[in-house]
């Protein structure tokens, strides 16, 4: 999994899947029954996501990363949408931040309740587009992507609502994202390879009429191959802080990475702030 901030790395929950016959193929099943959520993280993802994770799991990330988030929540709470496995939560928790968190996947949930620290957080199932938490915050937050989970423009739009929804007058609402990476994409094609290793196979796969992406990943395991085909839909800066607006809230600040670098023509992810006004 690479570790620059595409949209084909993985994310902290999401959706993906397909179907196979032969026992040495494991796939987790693609598609959603329209108007409820899928859950694609079940057990036998969640029992491994933490040793998938590579650079994004590694201590200084996960530093760099809190750190941040420490500092935008200033003193207050913190709501995490897709806290899955609790990779940031935990940080932040231990940091001395009251973190709260919504997950679609009670599997991913059952991970992270059996962590070390895990007693500090409260944590509920259900989709963070709409899932209420009962309270408000000082920080709301998404990272890794896992915006691109929502695949639809309406349920991005109802991602940046509910995040307003909770939180207080002049909180702030903090999403890490890639930048789409069309600049590879020849004209008239539609996959781009981003990992070719012994043990793994990685392309997206892009549908540039409706901004949506799959990222398949054919992996290795002795003599069996784990398939994950994950859908997204891929999502333009400019595109979000439209969303933001639409939410009543403002942009504030927009960095290349967690270490606030300037966010420029050549990054390839951007880590973006926008702020509620106070009343």
């Amino acid at each position: 999994m690479p570790s620059a901030g595409g949209a084909h790395q993985q994310t902290e929950t999401g959706r993906h899947g397909s179907s196979s016959d032969d026992p040495r193929i494991r796939v987790a099943g693609v598609g959603t029954v329209e108007g409820v959520p899928t859950d694609h993280f079940g057990a036998d993802v969640a029992a491994r996501y933490d040793d998938t994770l590579e650079t994004m799991g590694e201590p200084a990330t996960i530093a760099r990363t809190a750190q941040f988030l420490v500092d935008e929540a200033r003193g207050g709470a913190a709501l995490e949408f897709g806290i899955g496995t609790g990779r940031i939560a935990l940080a932040l928790a231990e940091r001395g931040v009251d973190v709260h968190g919504i997950d679609l996947s009670e599997a991913m949930l059952a991970r992270l309740r059996a962590k070390p620290g895990a007693e500090k957080i409260t944590a509920v199932q259900g989709d963070f587009a709409t899932t209420k938490a009962g309270r408000t915050f000082r920080l709301a937050y998404l990272v890794f992507n896992t915006i691109g989970n929502l695949t639809t423009q309406d349920e991005q739009v109802a991602c940046f609502q509910n995040a307003a929804d909770h939180l207080e007058p002049g909180g702030r609402f903090v999403i890490e994202v890639g930048v789409p990476e069309l600049q590879r994409l020849p004209r008239g094609e539609r996959f781009v390879p981003f990992s070719v290793t012994a043990r793994h196979l990685g392309f997206d796969e892009y549908d540039l009429v409706e901004q949506g992406l799959v990222s398949h990943h054919y992996s290795i395991d002795g003599d069996r191959v784990d398939v994950r085909p994950i859908p997204f839909r891929y999502v333009w800066p400019a595109e979000l802080d439209l969303m933001a607006r639409l939410a009543g809230l403002r942009r504030h600040a927009r960095y290349a990475d967690w270490d606030r670098s300037p966010f420029t023509a050549t990054s390839t992810k951007h880590v973006s702030v926008w702020e509620k006004p106070a009343r």
